[in-house]
């Protein structure tokens, strides 16, 4: 009788949990909802007062308007070339300080890490006029790499692979120097497979940081062909026309290439975050 009993506390705990879940969820995926449906109307049906919670006339004219009227192609290869590109490199890089920083020994390398991931507490918008002068002296003004270099260089990825290259048994690393394995073959044959999860949830956090990096790809692409979607569309923001299903629209298209990549590499990062949770 008491086991029934406490079954049924259980499922009555659990069923309301997740009601509280589903109802904290719906709210959190609500801005999007009214976001893309809002896209969808006239602009005078979005300013509306009671609003439609629902499009009654769909129309895509605002998608094709953010498309004719402005150079949003280009602004979209802009954003995924820096985004991806930047991501990429830092893996490259990250991945092997990281691994210097687990498994190799040298001097001062405790000291080195401290001071290396020290750097996480400046704010890069402290770093904004020096670093805009650099690249204005190495002439990466209005060029996209000079939106990527400066992202690259971050102790973040370092800091968060760190923690699965010490998670990964040393022994893998001695059975691979016995079989003749040098450090670089067992750095990409025995560690990288391991670490995978970490660097599948590090090329989100980063792919997702480096396309809202809003105020340096500002400072950088002054040319409106140079311009970032995130920039193009906050533009379109500040524009005075008053269609604001247009401007919907904009903000819908900056949305959708974020959402695609958390669904494309959402069981590499909750994996990832897993497995950083546990320290063994």
């Amino acid at each position: 009788m008491a086991k029934t009993y406490g079954k049924k506390r259980r499922e009555a705990y659990d069923l309301v949990a997740n009601g509280i879940i589903v109802f904290f969820a719906a709210l959190n995926l609500f801005p999007l909802y009214w976001l893309f449906t809002s896209s969808l109307k006239n602009s005078s049906d979005v300013i509306k007062m009671p609003p439609d919670w629902w499009p009654r006339t769909f129309t895509f004219s605002n998608y094709s308007e953010v498309f004719e009227s402005q150079p949003a192609l280009r602004w979209t290869f802009n954003s995924l070339f820096v985004s991806g590109f930047t991501t990429i490199l830092l893996i490259v890089f990250s991945s092997m300080a990281a691994y210097a920083f687990s498994k190799l020994n040298f001097k001062g390398k405790n000291v080195i890490f401290i001071l290396f991931v020290s750097s996480l507490m400046v704010p890069k918008e402290v770093m904004i006029v020096p670093l805009f002068r650099i690249a204005q002296e190495l002439g990466l003004v209005n060029n996209l790499y000079g939106m990527i270099w400066p992202n690259v260089a971050t102790a973040f990825g370092v800091f968060l692979l760190k923690s699965f290259f010490d998670a990964a048994p040393d022994a893998l690393r001695e059975a691979a120097r016995i079989d003749g394995a040098g450090e670089v073959r067992t750095f990409l044959k025995i560690m990288i497979p391991i670490v995978k999860p970490g660097i599948g949830a590090l090329f989100i956090l980063n792919f997702v940081q480096v396309w809202n990096d809003y105020l340096w790809q500002l400072v950088i692409g002054q040319d409106k062909e140079m311009k970032t979607l995130m920039v193009g569309i906050a533009t379109l923001m500040q524009d005075l026309n008053p269609n604001f299903a247009y401007k919907m629209a904009g903000a819908t298209v900056a949305a959708i290439p974020m959402l695609l990549i958390f669904l494309l590499f959402q069981r590499y990062f909750t994996r990832g975050l897993a497995a950083g949770a546990v320290k063994e």
